[in-house]
Protein backbone atom coordinates (compact mmCIF):
# COMPACT_ATOMS: atom_id res chain seq x y z
CA UNK A 1 0.00 0.00 0.00
CA UNK A 2 3.05 1.99 0.59
CA UNK A 3 3.99 1.88 -2.53
CA UNK A 4 0.89 2.99 -4.29
CA UNK A 5 0.91 5.91 -2.33
CA UNK A 6 4.35 6.91 -3.50
CA UNK A 7 3.40 6.33 -6.95
CA UNK A 8 0.43 8.39 -6.55
CA UNK A 9 2.14 11.26 -4.59
CA UNK A 10 4.87 10.71 -7.48
CA UNK A 11 2.03 11.50 -10.40
CA UNK A 12 0.37 14.17 -8.75
CA UNK A 13 3.76 16.47 -7.57
CA UNK A 14 5.09 16.89 -11.76
CA UNK A 15 1.52 17.95 -12.61
CA UNK A 16 1.25 20.09 -9.87
CA UNK A 17 4.58 21.75 -9.91
CA UNK A 18 3.47 22.41 -13.57
CA UNK A 19 0.14 23.52 -13.09
CA UNK A 20 1.56 26.08 -10.43
CA UNK A 21 4.47 27.57 -12.90
CA UNK A 22 1.92 27.89 -15.45
CA UNK A 23 -0.62 29.84 -13.24
CA UNK A 24 1.74 32.03 -11.74
CA UNK A 25 2.97 32.93 -15.05
CA UNK A 26 -0.79 33.56 -16.30
CA UNK A 27 -1.86 35.49 -13.62
CA UNK A 28 1.87 37.48 -13.45
CA UNK A 29 1.17 38.72 -17.14
CA UNK A 30 -2.16 40.07 -16.17
CA UNK A 31 -0.27 42.08 -13.10
CA UNK A 32 2.48 43.23 -15.79
CA UNK A 33 -0.48 44.18 -18.43
CA UNK A 34 -2.26 46.13 -15.69
CA UNK A 35 1.29 47.84 -14.90
CA UNK A 36 3.08 48.25 -17.87
CA UNK A 37 3.24 51.95 -18.14
CA UNK A 38 5.04 52.03 -14.70
CA UNK A 39 7.33 50.32 -15.51
CA UNK A 40 8.23 50.80 -19.06
CA UNK A 41 11.07 52.99 -20.33
CA UNK A 42 12.46 53.35 -16.69
CA UNK A 43 16.00 51.77 -17.57
CA UNK A 44 15.39 49.34 -14.49
CA UNK A 45 18.87 47.29 -13.30
CA UNK A 46 18.40 43.35 -13.42
CA UNK A 47 18.56 43.09 -9.57
CA UNK A 48 15.43 45.49 -9.62
CA UNK A 49 13.58 43.70 -11.98
CA UNK A 50 14.09 40.34 -10.20
CA UNK A 51 13.16 42.19 -7.06
CA UNK A 52 9.82 43.42 -8.39
CA UNK A 53 9.04 39.71 -10.00
CA UNK A 54 10.07 37.92 -6.73
CA UNK A 55 7.62 40.39 -4.18
CA UNK A 56 4.59 39.54 -7.13
CA UNK A 57 4.86 36.27 -7.24
CA UNK A 58 5.07 35.88 -3.81
CA UNK A 59 1.41 38.10 -3.99
CA UNK A 60 -0.15 35.99 -6.39
CA UNK A 61 0.59 32.46 -4.93
CA UNK A 62 -2.39 32.34 -2.81
CA UNK A 63 -4.60 32.53 -5.81
CA UNK A 64 -2.27 30.10 -7.97
CA UNK A 65 -2.21 27.46 -5.55
CA UNK A 66 -5.63 26.92 -5.70
CA UNK A 67 -5.89 26.91 -8.97
CA UNK A 68 -2.98 24.23 -10.10
CA UNK A 69 -4.54 21.85 -7.23
CA UNK A 70 -7.75 21.55 -9.28
CA UNK A 71 -5.87 21.21 -12.61
CA UNK A 72 -3.41 18.72 -11.23
CA UNK A 73 -5.59 16.86 -9.57
CA UNK A 74 -8.32 16.60 -12.69
CA UNK A 75 -4.87 15.69 -14.96
CA UNK A 76 -3.80 13.24 -12.52
CA UNK A 77 -6.83 11.17 -11.94
CA UNK A 78 -7.70 11.64 -15.86
CA UNK A 79 -4.49 10.77 -16.70
CA UNK A 80 -5.50 7.45 -14.15
CA UNK A 81 -8.34 6.49 -15.68
CA UNK A 82 -7.54 7.33 -19.08
CA UNK A 83 -5.09 4.39 -18.78
CA UNK A 84 -7.51 2.00 -17.04
CA UNK A 85 -5.44 2.70 -14.10
CA UNK A 86 -7.87 2.93 -11.62
CA UNK A 87 -10.04 0.73 -13.29
CA UNK A 88 -7.00 -2.26 -12.11
CA UNK A 89 -7.25 -0.58 -8.77
CA UNK A 90 -10.57 -1.14 -8.02
CA UNK A 91 -10.76 -4.33 -9.48
CA UNK A 92 -7.49 -5.68 -6.49
CA UNK A 93 -9.95 -4.34 -4.33
CA UNK A 94 -9.15 -0.68 -3.53
CA UNK A 95 -11.45 2.33 -3.46
CA UNK A 96 -11.76 5.36 -5.05
CA UNK A 97 -11.22 6.85 -1.16
CA UNK A 98 -7.87 4.97 -0.34
CA UNK A 99 -6.48 6.08 -3.56
CA UNK A 100 -6.93 9.85 -2.47
CA UNK A 101 -5.91 9.60 1.12
CA UNK A 102 -2.69 10.26 0.21
CA UNK A 103 -3.43 13.40 -1.88
CA UNK A 104 -5.92 14.27 0.85
CA UNK A 105 -3.22 14.11 3.40
CA UNK A 106 -1.03 16.24 0.82
CA UNK A 107 -3.67 18.39 0.20
CA UNK A 108 -4.33 19.31 4.19
CA UNK A 109 -0.68 20.03 4.16
CA UNK A 110 0.02 22.04 1.42
CA UNK A 111 -3.59 24.67 2.92
CA UNK A 112 -1.93 24.90 6.20
CA UNK A 113 1.22 25.46 4.39
CA UNK A 114 -0.89 28.31 2.09
CA UNK A 115 -1.97 30.05 5.50
CA UNK A 116 1.18 30.45 6.75
CA UNK A 117 2.53 31.54 3.68
CA UNK A 118 -0.73 34.52 3.45
CA UNK A 119 -0.38 35.05 7.01
CA UNK A 120 3.63 35.51 7.46
CA UNK A 121 5.19 36.10 3.82
CA UNK A 122 2.26 37.95 2.13
CA UNK A 123 2.21 41.14 4.59
CA UNK A 124 6.22 41.41 4.17
CA UNK A 125 6.21 41.04 0.39
CA UNK A 126 2.93 43.47 0.26
CA UNK A 127 5.11 46.22 2.02
CA UNK A 128 8.76 45.55 -0.19
CA UNK A 129 6.01 45.71 -3.12
CA UNK A 130 4.73 48.42 -2.88
CA UNK A 131 7.64 50.54 -1.99
CA UNK A 132 9.30 49.24 -5.17
CA UNK A 133 6.20 49.98 -7.05
CA UNK A 134 6.20 53.68 -5.51
CA UNK A 135 9.90 54.44 -6.44
CA UNK A 136 9.72 52.69 -9.62
CA UNK A 137 6.34 55.33 -10.36
CA UNK A 138 8.39 58.13 -9.33
CA UNK A 139 11.72 57.80 -11.59
CA UNK A 140 11.42 59.46 -15.20
CA UNK A 141 11.64 57.46 -18.24
CA UNK A 142 14.54 57.05 -19.80
CA UNK A 143 15.55 60.27 -22.32
CA UNK A 144 14.52 59.17 -25.77
CA UNK A 145 15.36 61.62 -28.48
CA UNK A 146 13.42 60.61 -32.00
CA UNK A 147 13.95 62.05 -35.38
CA UNK A 148 12.81 65.30 -36.31
CA UNK A 149 11.01 65.91 -32.85
CA UNK A 150 11.59 67.97 -30.04
CA UNK A 151 12.32 66.43 -26.67
CA UNK A 152 11.78 68.21 -23.38
CA UNK A 153 12.93 65.09 -21.20
CA UNK A 154 16.56 67.17 -20.16
CA UNK A 155 15.77 69.74 -18.14
CA UNK A 156 16.51 72.76 -18.84
CA UNK A 157 17.24 72.09 -22.76
CA UNK A 158 14.86 71.78 -26.10
CA UNK A 159 16.33 68.88 -28.45
CA UNK A 160 15.71 67.72 -32.03
CA UNK A 161 17.70 65.92 -34.24
CA UNK A 162 17.06 65.46 -38.13
CA UNK A 163 18.58 61.98 -38.12
CA UNK A 164 20.01 59.82 -36.16
CA UNK A 165 22.87 56.62 -36.87
CA UNK A 166 21.28 53.23 -37.08
CA UNK A 167 23.19 52.20 -34.13
CA UNK A 168 22.15 55.27 -32.37
CA UNK A 169 25.38 56.55 -31.12
CA UNK A 170 25.47 60.08 -34.06
CA UNK A 171 22.98 62.40 -33.98
CA UNK A 172 23.05 64.23 -37.02
CA UNK A 173 21.27 68.23 -37.46
CA UNK A 174 21.08 69.48 -34.00
CA UNK A 175 18.97 72.31 -32.41
CA UNK A 176 18.76 72.78 -28.68
CA UNK A 177 17.09 75.76 -27.00
CA UNK A 178 18.70 76.15 -23.80
CA UNK A 179 16.05 77.37 -21.07
CA UNK A 180 18.55 76.78 -17.98
CA UNK A 181 18.09 81.02 -17.03
CA UNK A 182 14.13 81.14 -17.68
CA UNK A 183 14.31 83.55 -20.76
CA UNK A 184 12.17 81.99 -23.48
CA UNK A 185 13.99 80.61 -26.61
CA UNK A 186 16.51 83.54 -26.30
CA UNK A 187 19.62 80.88 -26.58
CA UNK A 188 19.52 78.42 -29.48
CA UNK A 189 22.73 76.00 -30.54
CA UNK A 190 22.52 74.60 -33.93
CA UNK A 191 25.23 71.50 -34.70
CA UNK A 192 26.19 69.33 -37.77
CA UNK A 193 26.57 66.10 -35.36
CA UNK A 194 27.20 65.42 -31.74
CA UNK A 195 26.54 62.48 -29.49
CA UNK A 196 24.34 62.19 -26.50
CA UNK A 197 25.70 59.73 -23.05
CA UNK A 198 24.00 59.21 -19.81
CA UNK A 199 26.40 58.54 -16.75
CA UNK A 200 26.17 55.36 -15.19
CA UNK A 201 24.43 56.81 -12.43
CA UNK A 202 22.03 58.74 -14.24
CA UNK A 203 22.66 62.24 -12.40
CA UNK A 204 23.95 63.50 -15.56
CA UNK A 205 23.83 64.03 -19.39
CA UNK A 206 26.57 64.77 -21.40
CA UNK A 207 26.72 66.40 -25.06
CA UNK A 208 29.11 66.38 -27.55
CA UNK A 209 28.83 68.63 -30.16
CA UNK A 210 30.86 69.26 -33.32
CA UNK A 211 31.04 72.01 -36.01
CA UNK A 212 28.10 74.21 -34.54
CA UNK A 213 26.96 77.71 -33.94
CA UNK A 214 25.11 79.33 -30.61
CA UNK A 215 22.82 82.24 -31.24
CA UNK A 216 21.96 84.09 -28.05
CA UNK A 217 20.10 87.23 -27.93
CA UNK A 218 21.51 89.86 -25.67
CA UNK A 219 18.77 92.77 -24.07
CA UNK A 220 19.79 96.49 -24.85
CA UNK A 221 20.14 98.61 -21.30
CA UNK A 222 18.65 101.66 -23.42
CA UNK A 223 15.22 102.39 -23.01
CA UNK A 224 14.87 103.80 -26.92
CA UNK A 225 15.96 100.75 -27.93
CA UNK A 226 13.69 98.76 -30.34
CA UNK A 227 15.10 95.95 -30.90
CA UNK A 228 17.59 93.07 -29.25
CA UNK A 229 21.59 92.73 -30.66
CA UNK A 230 22.71 89.12 -31.23
CA UNK A 231 25.87 87.53 -30.11
CA UNK A 232 27.06 84.42 -32.75
CA UNK A 233 29.42 82.01 -31.47
CA UNK A 234 30.87 79.33 -34.13
CA UNK A 235 32.41 76.31 -32.47
CA UNK A 236 34.13 73.28 -33.35
CA UNK A 237 33.47 71.22 -30.24
CA UNK A 238 31.53 71.69 -27.70
CA UNK A 239 30.24 69.87 -24.76
CA UNK A 240 27.19 70.55 -22.81
CA UNK A 241 26.80 68.95 -18.90
CA UNK A 242 22.97 68.90 -17.80
CA UNK A 243 22.48 67.63 -14.47
CA UNK A 244 19.38 65.38 -14.70
CA UNK A 245 16.57 64.94 -11.97
CA UNK A 246 14.50 62.13 -10.89
CA UNK A 247 16.14 59.71 -13.36
CA UNK A 248 18.04 57.06 -10.56
CA UNK A 249 15.51 55.35 -8.02
CA UNK A 250 15.11 56.71 -4.59
CA UNK A 251 13.95 54.00 -2.23
CA UNK A 252 10.69 54.35 0.06
CA UNK A 253 10.31 53.52 3.46
CA UNK A 254 8.44 50.23 3.33
CA UNK A 255 7.18 51.91 6.75
CA UNK A 256 4.71 54.19 4.83
CA UNK A 257 2.31 51.18 3.85
CA UNK A 258 2.81 49.00 7.42
CA UNK A 259 -0.84 50.17 7.91
CA UNK A 260 -2.60 48.44 4.83
CA UNK A 261 -5.18 46.01 5.26
CA UNK A 262 -2.94 43.54 3.06
CA UNK A 263 0.56 44.41 5.03
CA UNK A 264 -1.21 43.13 8.44
CA UNK A 265 -1.27 39.43 9.67
CA UNK A 266 -4.18 38.06 11.24
CA UNK A 267 -2.89 38.99 14.37
CA UNK A 268 -2.98 42.66 13.91
CA UNK A 269 -5.45 42.47 11.56
CA UNK A 270 -7.90 41.81 14.48
CA UNK A 271 -6.96 44.94 16.64
CA UNK A 272 -7.21 47.13 13.92
CA UNK A 273 -10.70 46.05 13.22
CA UNK A 274 -11.27 46.40 17.06
CA UNK A 275 -9.86 49.73 17.11
CA UNK A 276 -12.33 50.93 13.92
CA UNK A 277 -15.40 48.85 15.70
CA UNK A 278 -14.67 51.15 18.62
CA UNK A 279 -14.51 54.34 17.05
CA UNK A 280 -17.38 53.34 14.80
CA UNK A 281 -19.23 52.95 17.94
CA UNK A 282 -18.05 56.36 19.54
CA UNK A 283 -18.66 58.01 16.22
CA UNK A 284 -22.49 56.92 16.34
CA UNK A 285 -22.81 58.13 19.83
CA UNK A 286 -21.05 61.72 19.23
CA UNK A 287 -23.22 61.99 16.50
CA UNK A 288 -26.03 62.42 18.56
CA UNK A 289 -24.55 64.97 20.44
CA UNK A 290 -23.91 67.19 17.71
CA UNK A 291 -27.48 67.06 16.69
CA UNK A 292 -29.80 70.38 18.15
CA UNK A 293 -32.18 69.55 20.52
CA UNK A 294 -34.73 70.49 22.99
CA UNK A 295 -33.45 71.00 26.24
CA UNK A 296 -34.77 68.43 28.10
CA UNK A 297 -33.91 66.17 25.27
CA UNK A 298 -30.02 67.13 25.25
CA UNK A 299 -29.10 67.04 28.85
CA UNK A 300 -30.91 62.78 28.27
CA UNK A 301 -28.34 62.28 25.82
CA UNK A 302 -25.71 63.66 27.24
CA UNK A 303 -26.12 61.83 30.38
CA UNK A 304 -26.57 58.31 28.62
CA UNK A 305 -23.00 59.11 26.45
CA UNK A 306 -20.81 60.10 29.34
CA UNK A 307 -19.04 56.38 30.75
CA UNK A 308 -19.30 57.62 34.31
CA UNK A 309 -22.83 58.23 34.70
CA UNK A 310 -24.49 55.73 36.72
CA UNK A 311 -28.04 56.91 36.85
CA UNK A 312 -29.30 57.66 33.65
CA UNK A 313 -32.20 59.92 33.40
CA UNK A 314 -35.28 58.56 31.63
CA UNK A 315 -34.99 60.11 28.41
CA UNK A 316 -38.63 61.95 27.84
CA UNK A 317 -40.48 63.37 24.90
CA UNK A 318 -43.46 65.94 24.69
CA UNK A 319 -45.86 63.45 22.74
CA UNK A 320 -48.00 66.22 21.33
CA UNK A 321 -47.11 69.89 20.52
CA UNK A 322 -50.16 72.65 19.89
CA UNK A 323 -48.20 74.53 17.49
CA UNK A 324 -51.00 76.79 16.21
CA UNK A 325 -51.64 77.86 19.47
CA UNK A 326 -48.06 78.47 20.23
CA UNK A 327 -47.93 80.89 17.33
CA UNK A 328 -51.42 82.86 17.57
CA UNK A 329 -50.03 83.16 21.05
CA UNK A 330 -46.81 85.57 19.78
CA UNK A 331 -46.89 88.65 17.33
CA UNK A 332 -45.79 88.18 14.18
CA UNK A 333 -41.85 89.47 14.75
CA UNK A 334 -41.37 86.19 17.49
CA UNK A 335 -43.03 84.36 15.37
CA UNK A 336 -41.01 84.91 12.58
CA UNK A 337 -38.15 84.25 14.77
CA UNK A 338 -39.36 80.65 15.85
CA UNK A 339 -39.92 79.68 12.37
CA UNK A 340 -36.26 81.04 11.46
CA UNK A 341 -34.79 79.08 14.33
CA UNK A 342 -36.12 76.28 13.60
CA UNK A 343 -34.81 76.23 9.62
CA UNK A 344 -31.34 77.23 11.19
CA UNK A 345 -31.71 74.05 13.80
CA UNK A 346 -32.82 71.66 10.80
CA UNK A 347 -29.96 73.26 8.31
CA UNK A 348 -27.29 72.55 10.82
CA UNK A 349 -28.68 69.36 12.18
CA UNK A 350 -28.58 68.17 8.33
CA UNK A 351 -25.60 69.09 7.68
CA UNK A 352 -24.13 67.61 11.12
CA UNK A 353 -25.52 64.15 10.12
CA UNK A 354 -24.16 64.27 6.60
CA UNK A 355 -20.71 64.74 7.58
CA UNK A 356 -21.18 62.12 10.34
CA UNK A 357 -22.55 59.69 8.49
CA UNK A 358 -19.54 59.98 5.71
CA UNK A 359 -16.96 59.84 8.24
CA UNK A 360 -19.02 56.75 9.94
CA UNK A 361 -19.60 55.14 5.67
CA UNK A 362 -15.62 55.35 5.40
CA UNK A 363 -14.48 53.83 8.69
CA UNK A 364 -17.33 51.13 8.30
CA UNK A 365 -15.55 50.30 4.58
CA UNK A 366 -12.22 50.71 6.53
CA UNK A 367 -13.49 47.59 9.51
CA UNK A 368 -15.29 45.73 6.13
CA UNK A 369 -11.47 45.25 4.67
CA UNK A 370 -9.60 44.84 7.33
CA UNK A 371 -12.38 41.95 8.27
CA UNK A 372 -12.23 40.64 4.17
CA UNK A 373 -8.54 40.16 4.89
CA UNK A 374 -8.76 38.28 7.89
CA UNK A 375 -11.56 36.01 6.26
CA UNK A 376 -9.56 35.63 2.64
CA UNK A 377 -6.69 33.73 4.19
CA UNK A 378 -8.72 31.64 5.42
CA UNK A 379 -10.62 31.03 2.33
CA UNK A 380 -7.77 30.97 0.01
CA UNK A 381 -6.43 28.13 1.89
CA UNK A 382 -9.29 26.40 2.00
CA UNK A 383 -9.55 26.23 -1.69
CA UNK A 384 -7.01 24.04 -1.93
CA UNK A 385 -8.33 21.35 -0.56
CA UNK A 386 -11.70 22.00 -1.60
CA UNK A 387 -10.29 22.37 -5.39
CA UNK A 388 -8.75 18.60 -4.80
CA UNK A 389 -11.96 17.27 -3.86
CA UNK A 390 -13.98 18.85 -6.77
CA UNK A 391 -10.65 18.03 -9.39
CA UNK A 392 -9.92 14.24 -8.35
CA UNK A 393 -13.72 13.21 -8.56
CA UNK A 394 -14.03 15.21 -11.70
CA UNK A 395 -10.39 13.48 -13.56
CA UNK A 396 -11.50 9.70 -12.42
CA UNK A 397 -15.18 10.50 -13.98
CA UNK A 398 -14.08 12.64 -16.94
CA UNK A 399 -10.85 9.91 -17.56
CA UNK A 400 -9.47 12.63 -20.05
CA UNK A 401 -5.89 13.24 -18.82
CA UNK A 402 -3.45 15.54 -20.66
CA UNK A 403 -4.44 19.67 -20.88
CA UNK A 404 -7.13 19.69 -23.11
CA UNK A 405 -10.30 19.03 -21.03
CA UNK A 406 -8.67 19.24 -17.42
CA UNK A 407 -7.62 22.94 -18.75
CA UNK A 408 -11.20 24.06 -19.85
CA UNK A 409 -12.81 22.29 -17.13
CA UNK A 410 -10.83 23.87 -14.38
CA UNK A 411 -10.79 27.49 -16.32
CA UNK A 412 -14.63 27.19 -15.88
CA UNK A 413 -14.80 26.34 -12.08
CA UNK A 414 -11.78 28.61 -11.20
CA UNK A 415 -13.56 31.79 -12.73
CA UNK A 416 -16.65 30.87 -11.90
CA UNK A 417 -15.40 30.44 -7.88
CA UNK A 418 -13.54 33.94 -8.36
CA UNK A 419 -16.56 35.69 -9.40
CA UNK A 420 -18.34 34.83 -6.47
CA UNK A 421 -15.46 36.02 -4.25
CA UNK A 422 -15.31 39.04 -5.66
CA UNK A 423 -19.22 39.55 -5.94
CA UNK A 424 -18.98 38.82 -2.00
CA UNK A 425 -15.79 40.56 -1.10
CA UNK A 426 -17.74 43.94 -2.76
CA UNK A 427 -20.68 43.44 -1.13
CA UNK A 428 -19.15 43.27 1.86
CA UNK A 429 -17.30 46.11 1.77
CA UNK A 430 -19.64 48.27 0.66
CA UNK A 431 -21.99 46.67 3.44
CA UNK A 432 -24.71 45.47 1.74
CA UNK A 433 -23.64 41.77 3.56
CA UNK A 434 -22.58 40.21 6.30
CA UNK A 435 -18.84 38.89 6.58
CA UNK A 436 -19.53 35.66 6.49
CA UNK A 437 -21.88 35.48 4.30
CA UNK A 438 -20.08 37.65 1.68
CA UNK A 439 -16.47 36.57 1.84
CA UNK A 440 -17.31 32.36 2.79
CA UNK A 441 -20.49 32.59 0.05
CA UNK A 442 -18.16 31.24 -2.76
CA UNK A 443 -16.67 28.28 -0.56
CA UNK A 444 -20.26 27.24 0.73
CA UNK A 445 -20.97 26.66 -2.71
CA UNK A 446 -17.89 24.86 -3.72
CA UNK A 447 -17.80 22.24 -0.27
CA UNK A 448 -21.45 20.75 -1.47
CA UNK A 449 -20.02 20.37 -5.20
CA UNK A 450 -16.85 18.46 -3.94
CA UNK A 451 -18.75 16.34 -1.18
CA UNK A 452 -21.47 15.65 -4.18
CA UNK A 453 -18.81 14.92 -6.47
CA UNK A 454 -16.75 12.68 -4.35
CA UNK A 455 -19.41 10.63 -3.22
CA UNK A 456 -20.53 9.92 -6.99
CA UNK A 457 -16.92 9.11 -8.16
CA UNK A 458 -16.66 6.88 -5.17
CA UNK A 459 -19.83 5.03 -5.80
CA UNK A 460 -19.07 5.09 -9.50
CA UNK A 461 -21.60 7.05 -10.44
CA UNK A 462 -22.37 8.04 -13.99
CA UNK A 463 -23.19 11.69 -13.44
CA UNK A 464 -21.14 13.08 -15.97
CA UNK A 465 -21.12 10.22 -18.89
CA UNK A 466 -23.35 11.42 -21.95
CA UNK A 467 -24.17 7.69 -22.89
CA UNK A 468 -26.38 7.90 -19.19
CA UNK A 469 -27.79 11.38 -19.87
CA UNK A 470 -28.50 10.27 -23.75
CA UNK A 471 -30.25 6.84 -22.53
CA UNK A 472 -32.12 9.18 -19.90
CA UNK A 473 -32.99 11.57 -22.90
CA UNK A 474 -34.41 8.67 -25.50
CA UNK A 475 -36.36 7.14 -22.52
CA UNK A 476 -38.13 10.35 -22.49
CA UNK A 477 -38.83 10.98 -25.56
CA UNK A 478 -40.10 7.39 -26.24
CA UNK A 479 -42.64 7.67 -23.64
CA UNK A 480 -43.64 10.84 -25.10
CA UNK A 481 -44.64 9.38 -27.91
CA UNK A 482 -45.50 6.24 -26.33
CA UNK A 483 -48.75 8.54 -24.92
CA UNK A 484 -49.28 10.39 -28.10
CA UNK A 485 -50.32 7.43 -29.81
CA UNK A 486 -52.57 5.98 -26.85
CA UNK A 487 -54.35 9.69 -27.07
CA UNK A 488 -54.69 9.50 -30.67
CA UNK A 489 -55.79 5.99 -29.95
CA UNK A 490 -58.10 7.02 -27.69
CA UNK A 491 -59.43 10.29 -30.15
CA UNK A 492 -60.20 7.96 -32.77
Amino acid sequence: MKRLHFYIIKRFIGPLIVTLLISLFVLLMQFLWVYLDDLVGKGLELNVIVEFLIYTLAMLMPMALPLSMLLASIMTFGDLGENNELLAMKAAGISLFRIMKPLIVLSIVLSIGAFQFSNKVIPVSFKKLMALMSSIRQMRPEIVVKEGVFSNDIDNFSIKVGRKAKDGSMLYDIMIYDHRFDQGNETVTVADSGTMKITSDKRYMILNLWSGETFAEIQSTKREATGYPVRRDKFASQTIYSKLQGMEMERKDESIFKNYNRALNNKQLKYYSDSVSKQVALSISEMALTINYPQPVSQSLSAMVRKDTKNIPRLTLHKYLDLDSIMKANIISTRQQIVSAALNNARNNARAISQADESNVANVRALNRFDIEWHKKYTYSLACLIFFFIGAPLGAIIRKGGLGMPLVVSVILFVFYWILSTTGEKFVREAFSGIWIGVWFSTFIFIPAGIFLTYKAVTDSAVLSSDAYREIIRKLSFRKKKQEVTETAEAS
